[in-house]
Order: C-alpha cells, then structure tokens, then sequence
C-alpha cells in the first residue's frame, strides 16, 4: 500500500513546475489530488488526467474563489487531508522602484492568497491533517531586488509557526518547505540565476521540481507526525542568496 492510500490533496499552483512535481508526487503516493490553476488550464487538465486528478481554476487572491474550489474538492473527494500552499509570483526590482500596483499583486497572491487557503484548511481538514506552505531560501539572508518577494514569503513562514500551534490539538502538522535554485521556467528565463546556482549551492547545481516535491510528500505522511512548525531548507545545502 502506497504511504498516501486513502488521502485526498489540494495542492495550489499545480499546473507546471514545483507544484506540478508536487501534485505528481503526491498522486504517485496513493493521494487523490486536486490540481489548482489560475491561468494555465491546458497544462493542469493534463496533469489531472495523467494521475487521476482533478483541475480547478481559483485565483487563490479572491476569498470567494477559493472558498468555491474547497467546496469542489470536498465535493469530488468526500473530504480534504491535505493542503499544499504553492501558489505565488515572484516580481523583483529595487524597493526603491518597485510600485504599488507590483506590491499589492506580489502580496495578494503569496501572502493574502495562502491566508485564505490556510484558513479553509484550518476549518475544513479532517483530523491528522498535513498543510505544508511553500516559501524560498531567500527569506533566510535576503536578496537585492526581492525584498517585496521575500517580504511576502517570510509573512507565510510565520503563518506556519502560528498555525501549527493552533492545530496541534487536533493532530494537523503544518510545515514551510523553502527551495532553493530550482529548475523551473522562471528559473531558465534568468541567465544569471543559472549561472549562480552551481557557485552558491554547496552540493553544485539547481535542485529539481522533484526533489523539491520528495520533501514536500514525506512531510505528508504518518513518519512526519511529529514535525510540525518548521521551515525545512531545501537547496542543497543553500542559506544565503
């Protein structure tokens, strides 16, 4: 029997990258997993067919759309265990620069948008749930140019503290997984991020969705019971950018 057997997902921001890895991973462990989109809805009904899943468009920023895509995943799967907060953009630019339309869309998707998502899974998990949010190595040291970003995530790093203490009674455990380089097209779009990766990564290369997702499945399961608040590093040795 497959470790997740039984368990039913909703991971955000499925459609490509880490949470495509993510809901693969997950579904390939026995979950049945729900595959989140905002835009790309192609790219999530192919990964919902290719493991059994569903797609739902929500733009996790609007309360009323994600209140409607929990409504549909407790509707295709008699219940909910766990949630994986992936959803997010990453626009960078000096602070001194960066807008306020930027602004209030950078915080309305990564911070407003796992708010809401973090409160429904607080409400609506069943008992012995997992909720893991997923954050970025560059909150531990900070980077120029990512300080709204980076603002953004380390908001969601003190959600999981809160909300695993809140939770606790009922045996949900609430983690932050915080990659590091990784290869995603955001990732290959940035030259100069492909060429720092090797340099600034102790073990030498980006890490891969999958990876990223291995992390964020064995979290998931009954050996990780007994984690619950933490930010778990993974990138390859990575604390600073």
């Amino acid at each position: 029997m497959s470790r997740l057997t039984g368990k039913t997902a909703l991971v955000t921001g499925a459609a490509r990258g880490i949470g495509r890895a993510i809901a693969e991973r997950l579904a390939a462990d026995g979950a049945r997993v729900a595959v989140n989109y905002s835009r790309s809805a192609a790219a999530a009904e192919e990964v919902a067919r290719r493991i059994g899943g569903i797609a739902l468009r929500a733009d996790v920023s609007q309360k009323h759309e994600v209140l409607e895509m929990f409504d549909r995943t407790e509707a295709a799967f008699g219940g909910l265990d766990i949630v994986v907060n992936n959803a997010g953009i990453a626009l960078m630019g000096p602070l001194g620069d960066f807008s306020d339309e930027d602004f209030e869309r950078v915080f309305a998707v990564n911070t407003r948008g796992v708010f809401y998502c973090c409160r429904e899974a607080a409400r609506r998990l069943r008992d012995g749930g997992r909720i893991v949010n997923i954050s970025t190595g560059a909150t531990v040291g900070g980077t120029a140019g990512g300080g709204v970003y980076c603002a953004s995530k380390a908001a969601v790093e003190q959600f999981t503290r809160a909300l695993a203490r809140e939770l606790a009674p009922r045996r949900i455990t609430v983690n932050t997984v915080s990659p590091g380089f990784t290869e995603t097209d955001m990732f290959h779009a940035l030259p100069h991020l492909v060429e720092l990766a090797p340099k600034l990564t102790p073990l030498g290369r980006a890490g891969r969705p999958e990876e990223i997702a291995a992390v964020v499945a064995r979290l998931c399961t009954e050996d990780a019971a007994w984690i619950t608040g933490q930010n778990i590093q993974a990138g390859g040795g990575l604390t600073m950018v």
